[in-house]
C-alpha cells in the first residue's frame, strides 16, 4: 500500500467505462499541533462519480497490515457526489490527543476511498453490488496513509534492520523499524558482487510502521541472492543501500 491504489473490476459485457476519480495528496501527516487537515477528491472523467470515505486505525503484526474501524479521526463528508470537472475537500479531523510521553511514536491510519458503481439511471449501487449497467466498469479504491506525529521537540526517524531469509525455494525480505516514525520502501534493486542488477520492484513495496516488522516474499529466485550483495532502495524518498547475505530458514 502507497498512498496505494487498487482497481476493482466489475465485469459484464460490452464497452469499458473508465473512472475519473482522483485523490490528492496521496499521503497526509498531521502535526501534533494540528487538529485537522484535508485532501481533495476530483472527477476528471465523463460521468458523475459517487464515493464513500471511511477511516481505519492502521497497525502491523506478524500477519501484515491490520485495519480496524476507528473514531480517532473523523471524516467530513463521508459520502459525496462529484459532477464532471468538480472537486470536493475531504476534512480529516483528529478527535483525541496526539501520541504523548517519553516513548511516544507516530500513530497511523488509512483512509479508504471507494467509488460506488452506478446503474443505468446514474444512481449509485448499494453495497458494491455488480451494476446492472451493460459494460465493463472500473471501480476505484484508494487507500491513503495518514500519520499523526507525537508531541515532541523532534520526531525520531525510522531505524531499520534488514535481513534476507530463505523460505524453501523463495526468499523473504524482513525489515524491522525500531524508530519513531514510518518508513516507506520503494524502488528496490539487488546488486550481486559481480555488479549484476536484479529489479525487485520498480514502485512501492510497502511501509514499516514504528515498532513493527514486515515480511515480503521476493519474486527473484533464491539463486539471485546466494552470493550476497547490496539491496538498493528508496526510503521515504531518499536513496539507501544495505549489504545483505541470505540466511537459511527452510521449512
Amino acid at each position: 500500500m502507497c498512498g496505494s491504489l487498487l482497481i476493482c473490476l466489475l465485469a459484464a459485457v460490452g464497452k469499458v467505462d473508465a473512472s475519473g476519480l482522483q485523490v490528492a495528496p496521496t499521503t497526509v501527516s498531521l502535526k501534533a499541533t494540528q487538529n485537522a487537515d484535508g485532501l481533495w477528491l476530483s472527477n476528471t472523467g465523463d460521468n458523475v462519480v459517487h464515493a464513500q470515505v471511511r477511516v481505519y486505525h492502521w497497525t502491523q503484526d506478524g500477519q501484515g497490515d491490520q485495519l480496524t474501524p476507528s473514531r480517532g479521526l473523523v471524516i467530513s463528508p463521508p459520502m459525496l457526489e462529484l459532477g464532471i470537472g468538480e472537486r470536493q475537500l475531504i476534512r480529516i479531523i483528529r478527535t483525541g490527543a496526539p501520541p504523548n510521553g517519553a516513548d511516544a511514536v507516530e500513530d497511523a491510519y488509512r483512509l479508504a476511498i471507494d467509488e460506488l458503481p452506478i446503474d443505468t439511471s446514474g444512481k449509485k449501487e448499494q453495497q458494491f453490488d455488480t451494476p446492472s449497467k451493460k459494460g465493463l466498469q472500473f471501480v476505484l479504491h484508494y487507500s491513503v496513509p495518514i500519520f499523526v506525529e507525537p508531541v515532541a521537540t523532534s520526531i525520531a526517524p525510522s531505524q531499520l534492520q534488514w535481513s534476507l531469509e530463505r523460505d524453501g525455494d523463495h526468499v523473504m525480505l524482513v525489515v524491522s523499524n525500531r524508530g519513531g516514525s514510518h518508513a516507506q520502501l520503494a524502488g528496490l534493486n539487488y546488486v550481486d558482487p559481480t555488479g549484476r542488477r536484479t529489479e525487485i520492484t520498480p514502485g512501492l513495496l510497502g511501509y514499516v510502521l514504528p515498532g513493527a516488522t514486515m515480511r515480503w516474499m521476493l519474486k527473484p529466485s533464491a539463486a539471485v541472492f546466494a552470493a550476497g550483495g547490496t539491496l538498493e532502495a528508496m526510503i521515504n524518498g531518499a536513496k539507501s543501500a544495505q549489504h545483505l547475505s541470505l540466511a537459511d530458514r527452510s521449512r
